[in-house]
Formats: structure tokens, C-alpha cells, sequence
């Protein structure tokens, strides 16, 4: 491992907390694609597969940040414990009912349900932060080794699920995710040494981090890059399936992941200067742009190497993303600040899925790769627009203002 990497983990208990906060977030990228491989194994019908999907991604969007304050009030172990069993249950009625051939409304209701699923992403982060509070350089780094963890998730996580339920049974992927979330939140919770303190009356006065004018831009931006997310998820599963290889498809979408796990390795390791909020604009316009080749993509090989380079721009958008919500929130907020970032992704998600999903059944998996190319249009159009509120001063909980470098903590010119 890196020096910088080596050196994050030789605070008390980090190495512990994230172990469990990768278990916990294996879930993120099994649960969604195992619903939309489990629906078209067992019904062949691709709309119904990603509009459940939607369905699980929009409840997460509306339940996560109401969890999350809740967890910036009571801590986190109070609060994910409950809400991970009633997920838990709720996976499991879903599942009950489509191995029952249960009414499609049944399976839409227990979906919503499955969304009270914690952020553990933000969780993890948030304990980063606390012990790596004005330290910029050590918590950039942090953040990346962060993202490294959600891109070895969605490497590992799509294969696992799609793997299981296409060759053993079609309920084998959402199971096994909700084996993972449970040992995951469990062991995390279980480690009090690094809980970030809440705080009951001060998080209750200050309302919603979401007043905040930047958070505002972050979010609506990952609305329109969760849809890119999304929509590539089921048209590349659709995709494979049309040139008869369906199980393919998880190692199509682990190279993705791949290009933006090396790139977010890369990233960590640099002592960048400058705005946070220009590289961030940046990442948002190199997302976009890659996305065009997918278009061109005749088969599965080429459309590997078109994901790749498309996930080279991944991980240093998010990890600037959280470097920009530490300084637009107060760290009495932070952990549902970093939970809204996640709920733009989760609706767009939501919304890129259930577009790709009637694409592909209308006009074929070839054409609907159409879907992401417009939601990255609309990403960078969105950025372009906010992002003068990225750059206006804001001071943080420490008493420094948006302009300072946010690997040194210095002033910018």
C-alpha cells in the first residue's frame, strides 16, 4: 500500500471500521442489479426489472437523508441497528414473493421498503472526518481510499449477484446482499471508538443540510450522474443478454468499476492545488464525454474497453465531491450532507434505469446506451450552471472559507 494510504490507517481502529463499512456497502452494488437480473430471469420483462429497481433507488433517496439525521442526532449505532432489520425484512418479503409469483403491486411494496437501507458510505466517511478533522491532506486521502472501497464493491459486487442468480437461483444475488449489509452494519455499529459523537439539539435546530446553496449544485448534479449510472447498469445487462453471453455482463460492468478504482488510487496520492470546485466542473464534463463511445460499442469487447475509459473520470469526481460537502455543511450535519450527495445518485438512478429499461424494450439495448449520453449532457449543464455557488467563500466548522487548498488547508491564489 502507498505511504499515504499506510499512513490514514495508523489511527486506532480504522482498519476495523473500514473492513466492516465495505461489507456494509456490497449491498450497493448487488442489491439493485440482483433485482433487475432476478426479474428478467424469472418474468423476461426488462421494464418491470428496471422500475423495481427505480423503486428501490427513489426510496433510498427519500428514507436515506431521514436516517442520516437521525444518525448526525442519536449516533449511529441507535439508529442503523433498527433500520437495517426492517431492510432486512423487507428483502426478504421481496423475495418470498417473487419466488411465489406473487401480484407485481406486492413486489413494488416490499421494494420500497428495502429502501430504508443505510448510507454506510457516508457513515464511514463521517468517521474519517472526525479523526481527520483539519487535517486536509490526510482526509483527501481518506476520501479516496473511500472510493477505491465503493469501486471494489461495484468490481466484486455485480459479479457476485448477477453471477448467483443467473447459474444458481434467481434469488441467490439479493440474498447474499442482504447477508452482507447485515455483518456489515452489525460489526460497524458494534466498534464505539471511532462514532462520531452526535448531536441531539444542535442537528435539530439547524434544519436540513440541504439549505445549503453548494449541496443544492452537488446533489442536482449526481441526480443527472446517477442516472448515468443507472442506465448503463441495465442496458449493459440487456446488452450482453442480446448476443446470448448474460453473465457477461457483471465482468463488463466490473471493468467500469475498474477504471475508476485505479483512477481514485491515482488520485489519492496527489498533493493537488488549487479549486476543488474547478476540478470538480471538470470530472463532471469528462464523465459526460465519455459516454459517447458506449454508442459505438458492436460488441462486448470494445464496449469493455468504452466502460473503462468512462470510469477513469469516476472516482476523482466523487472524491472531490466530498472534499466540497465537508467545507458547504456543518460537522453537525456532515453525515446526512455526504447522505444527500448519495440521494442524487440514488434518484437518478431511479430515473436512468426505468428510462433504460423502456428503451431497451422498445428499440433494443444498442440504442438505449442513448440514455446515458443524455443524462451526461444534462450533468455538465447543471454543473456549468451552479458552479459559481461551488466557488463562493463558505466558512466551515474550522473557521477556513471554500477558496483554501483542500489538500494543504493553505490559501489558494
Amino acid at each position: 500500500m502507498p505511504s499515504p494510504y499506510r499512513a490514514i490507517f495508523s489511527a486506532p481502529g480504522t482498519a476495523s471500521f473500514s473492513v466492516a463499512g465495505f461489507l456494509g456497502r456490497m449491498p450497493l452494488s448487488m442489491m439493485g442489479i440482483g433485482i433487475v437480473t432476478m426479474i428478467s430471469q424469472v418474468t423476461g420483462r426488462y421494464g418491470l426489472a428496471g422500475a423495481l429497481s427505480a423503486t428501490l433507488a427513489m426510496s433510498a433517496a427519500v428514507l436515506g437523508p431521514q436516517v442520516s439525521r437521525l444518525v448526525d442526532r442519536y449516533g449511529q449505532r441507535r439508529v442503523l441497528r433498527p433500520v437495517t432489520l426492517v431492510s432486512l425484512a423487507a428483502a426478504g418479503g421481496l423475495l418470498l414473493c417473487v419466488q411465489q409469483e406473487a401480484p407485481d403491486w406486492t413486489l413494488f411494496a416490499f421494494t420500497a421498503v428495502i429502501g430504508v437501507v443505510p448510507s454506510v458510505g457516508a457513515m464511514t466517511r463521517a468517521r474519517w472526518a472526525v479523526i481527520y478533522r483539519g487535517d486536509g491532506r490526510s482526509l483527501h486521502t481518506a476520501y479516496s481510499w473511500e472510493s477505491i472501497v465503493d469501486e471494489v464493491c461495484f468490481i466484486f459486487g455485480p459479479i457476485i449477484s448477477i453471477g448467483l442468480s443467473t447459474t444458481w437461483f434467481p434469488e441467490a444475488g439479493p440474498l447474499l446482499a442482504g447477508v452482507f449489509l447485515a455483518i456489515g452494519v452489525f460489526w460497524l455499529t458494534a466498534q464505539r471508538g471511532t462514532e462520531p459523537e452526535p448531536h441531539p439539539q444542535t442537528a435539530a435546530k439547524a434544519g436540513s443540510a440541504l439549505r445549503s446553496p453548494g449541496l443544492q449544485v452537488l446533489a442536482l448534479a449526481f441526480v443527472a450522474t446517477g442516472a448515468i449510472f443507472g442506465s448503463v447498469d441495465v442496458v449493459t445487462v440487456a446488452f450482453a443478454e442480446e448476443r446470448g453471453q448474460k453473465a457477461a455482463a457483471s465482468l463488463v460492468l466490473a471493468v467500469y468499476a475498474l477504471g475508476s478504482c485505479l483512477a481514485g488510487a491515482v488520485f489519492g496520492l496527489l498533493h493537488l492545488k488549487g479549486e476543488p470546485s474547478r476540478r470538480w466542473l471538470l470530472g463532471v464534463c469528462a464523465m459526460a464525454v465519455s459516454m459517447i463511445p458506449l454508442l459505438l460499442a458492436g460488441n462486448l469487447p470494445l464496449l469493455a474497453v468504452a466502460l473503462f475509459v468512462a470510469g477513469l473520470s469516476i472516482a476523482p469526481t466523487m472524491v472531490t465531491t466530498m472534499a466540497l460537502v465537508e467545507k458547504h455543511v456543518p460537522h453537525t450535519q456532515l453525515t446526512e450532507g455526504m447522505t444527500w450527495t448519495g440521494t442524487g445518485l440514488a434518484v437518478g438512478v431511479a430515473l436512468g434505469s426505468s428510462a433504460a429499461g423502456w428503451v431497451v424494450d422498445a428499440s433494443g439495448a444498442e440504442s438505449a446506451y442513448v440514455v446515458p449520453v443524455v443524462s451526461g449532457a444534462l450533468a455538465v449543464v447543471v454543473a456549468l450552471l451552479g458552479h459559481r455557488r461551488l466557488r463562493r467563500p463558505v466558512p466551515n466548522r474550522e473557521g477556513r472559507d471554500e477558496h483554501e487548498d483542500s489538500g494543504t488547508g493553505q490559501p489558494v491564489a
